[in-house]
């Protein structure tokens, strides 16, 4: 395991692969891991840089609550230690909200975008339903919401013919610590950018599951309609976890949109 000192924290990275940088970035409640197959299929022609988010993983999960540009300003902390100037990132939910963050507020850092089952707003509806998973985990641990959190990942039809792939993410789900559940849901449920990701200047893929009830297909439409020339690309028979449950379309998807001038 790869460890830095970075924002005042410790972070978990990983590298594989040659060629142009590429960062993942991963959901709540999950790691770096989460992008196995992904970082593969990628590292004969990229050098693939993967990190665990604050509270996450490996890296620090000190008590919060966070806010995206904390969590923008250690993946930047990341790049300087590392001594990387750019790279394109693919970032999914909680990774795609990172990903506007940085290209918004340090753009000569992002190359090429792609943004996953995410959103630029939570809206105040939503409000109540984040408070109740803080309150749950706050009071049970993350092992509170495994049940509820994989309902919406994943579609009934991959849960009861991937029970492998689903129960690796029940892990995850489960050992994320308290403090950095609880930490990073407070940035996601305070997130409000639509108004200014039309400022984004990298060029952007948007992809979603069509099945994604967390952050359903109407959510990166507005991405993509917002975003100058960002492209949207639904993928059928997915829920949350796209890259998962449908990982030979996301990861072509991903690596024909790096390799061509968009």
């Amino acid at each position: 395991m790869k460890t830095v000192e970075v924002n005042g924290i410790t972070m978990r990275y990983e590298i594989e692969g040659g060629g142009p940088w590429v960062t993942l970035s991963h959901s709540l409640s999950c790691d770096l891991s989460m992008w196995d197959e992904l970082a593969a299929a990628l590292a004969p022609k990229f050098s693939v840089l993967r990190y665990d988010t604050r509270g996450h993983g490996g890296s620090s999960a000190p008590v919060g609550p966070y806010s995206f540009d904390q969590l923008t300003a250690d993946f930047n902390g990341l790049l300087d230690v590392l001594d990387i100037e750019s790279t394109h990132f693919v970032g999914l939910s909680m990774g795609g909200m990172i990903a506007q963050h940085l290209a918004l507020s340090t753009p000569q850092r992002a190359d090429k975008l792609v943004i996953a089952n995410s959103t630029s707003r939570i809206p105040p509806e939503a409000g109540p339903l984040w408070d109740e998973r803080i309150a749950i985990v706050l009071a049970q641990g993350c092992a509170g919401v495994v049940e509820g959190t994989l309902a919406r990942w994943f579609t009934p039809g991959f849960r009861a013919a991937h029970p492998a792939a689903v129960a690796r993410i029940a892990t995850q789900i489960r050992s994320t610590p308290t403090t950095g559940y609880v930490g990073c849901a407070t940035a996601i449920r305070a997130l409000d950018i639509t108004a200014r990701i039309g400022g984004i200047v990298a060029p952007t893929l948007v992809i979603v599951g069509a099945d994604d009830p967390g952050t359903p297909p109407a959510m990166s439409e507005v991405i993509a309609a917002t975003i100058p020339g960002a492209r949207l690309e639904i993928i059928p028979s997915a829920s949350h976890l796209s890259c998962i449950e449908q990982p030979e379309i996301f990861n072509r998807l991903v690596a024909d949109f790096l390799k061509t001038d968009f």
